[in-house]
């Protein structure tokens, strides 16, 4: 078994920065779990605490049964793939592969088996005796794959090894890399900023901010019901749209129009809440629609077979003119692009659109809030 748990993990630099906050994290046996986040979140940090190349300041790290949290990188049974790859240029290609075994003491002929053994099942077997420097990007991020499986470890640790990539090459190169984990079944945690990356290849994503985990959850649970508004304004191609709304007489108000309050959820009237809905689950039409936010267009950008179309929001009495500042973006199919400064009604659909208070999602068990002044009133009762 090689699940990977972290208890109460720490890491406090000696200037006082407080990298990694107490968490609490487990990653199953054979899972391909990434850790998502801005830069300076803490996402690489865990991963080399994991790794070892960092000491933890607190906290425990258990690799399968085995306490690893003092053991050094040797012990742990990890291998880990760089971002620049940390290739030896003066070594050949079937050289790098068997460093590892190298260290191991493993007799140079068995090193060598291996190592073709390892490239052929990358394709890599007609490049054993180049260097590096000969090798495309692709190629190189390859062969820092094939050091990494060529001694079996029990955990896969990738610190973001598609970002050195150009755009055709790292697609290729995020379906290989899920091939290859599913055909290794080896216990995978991989750390990228890109969200699309992280969508695409991951069983569970952990998203980080400010060294503390604040969700994790399948890629389509993080993205369909973001636990809090960090997590909707950072995941997605397009963030999530989140505007001001408030409770009156059991609706919300955005923007001046009454909208349905997401079924099952309690609210309060006269609270004030924050509505959320992603842009993929937004319809826009030219004609005034029932239960449509009226807004201006501002912006048209092409994004290939759909455009990301802007719009400054207007109350539904306010003059054309008006722009009241509250923006939201709508994906619009190819061809029925809107023109700037054209006047549209943008429509959410059933079901998609969430709620948050204080910045965290409001479920349906969710106890609403009771307002500062009722709360007075009932104590002079």
């Amino acid at each position: 078994m090689s699940a990977i748990t972290m208890r109460e993990l720490t890491k406090v630099y000696p200037n006082g920065v407080r990298a990694l906050d107490a968490l609490d994290l487990e990653i199953a046996d054979g899972e391909f779990f990434a850790l998502l986040g801005p830069s300076g979140c803490g996402k690489t940090t865990l991963l080399r605490t994991i790794a070892g190349l960092e000491t933890a300041s607190g906290g425990r790290v258990h690799i399968g049964e085995r306490d690893v949290t003092a053991l050094p990188p040797g012990r742990r049974d990890v291998a880990m793939v760089f971002q620049d790859y940390a290739l030896f240029p003066h070594m050949t290609v079937q050289d790098n592969i068997a460093y590892p075994l190298r260290i191991k003491k493993v007799d140079r002929r068995a090193r060598a088996d291996k190592a073709a053994e390892t490239a052929d099942e990358l394709g890599l077997g007609a490049l054993l005796q180049r260097r590096p420097g000969q090798l495309s990007g692709g190629q190189q991020q390859r062969v820092a794959l094939a050091r990494a499986m060529a001694c079996h470890p029990q955990v896969f640790l990738l610190d973001e090894p598609l970002s050195n990539l150009d755009a055709r090459l790292r697609l290729e190169a995020r379906t290989f890399l899920k091939r290859l984990q599913r055909e290794l079944g080896v216990t995978t945690v991989f750390v990228t900023h890109d969200q699309a990356e992280a969508l695409a290849l991951a069983d569970r994503i952990a998203v980080m901010e400010g060294g503390r985990i604040r969700q994790v959850g399948t890629p389509t649970e993080v993205f369909r019901r973001p636990a809090n508004t960090f997590v909707a304004g950072f995941i997605g191609s397009t963030p999530m749209n989140l505007v001001d709304a408030e409770v009156r007489d059991g609706e919300l108000v955005v923007a001046g129009t009454r909208l349905p309050v997401p079924e099952g959820v309690q609210v309060t009237d006269g609270e004030k809440l924050t509505y959320g809905v992603r842009p993929e689950y937004l319809d826009h039409t030219a004609e005034p629609a029932s239960g449509g936010l009226r807004g201006r267009v501002v912006v048209v950008e092409n994004l290939g077979s759909f455009s990301l179309v802007s719009l400054d929001l207007q109350p539904a009495d306010a003059p054309a003119g008006d722009t009241p500042g509250t923006s939201l973006q709508v994906v619009v199919p190819e061809g029925r692009e809107p023109a700037p400064g054209d006047t549209g009604w943008v429509v959410p659909r059933p079901g998609r659109s969430l709620l948050y208070r204080d910045g965290e999602l409001v479920t349906p068990e969710a106890t609403p809030a009771v307002p500062a002044a009722r709360t007075a009133a009932g104590a002079e009762q």
